[in-house]
């Protein structure tokens, strides 16, 4: 691990200091857990922005697939 310098207003850092957790654990680890939560949020947000990028405007596959829309269906049974 690397030891980095964080800047918090006093306010939250006694805020921060008087959880229980962070009293527990130190405040290394909740903000290593406080940090990987951020960054997991954001990756499944960025994903869900793709998808709905992708797939939300609802016009198909674009000009380029027309008319192979059924090659990907199952036959009737």
């Amino acid at each position: 691990m690397k030891a980095i310098q964080v800047t918090l207003d006093d306010d939250l850092l006694a805020r921060l200091d008087r959880d229980e957790e962070v009293q527990r654990d130190g405040r290394s680890a909740v903000l290593r857990r406080a940090a990987e939560l951020y960054l997991q949020k954001r990756r499944a947000s960025a994903i869900a922005s793709a998808y709905r990028r992708a797939y939300g405007a609802g016009t198909g596959l674009g000009k380029e697939f027309e008319g192979w829309e059924s090659e990907g269906e199952w036959p009737a049974e």
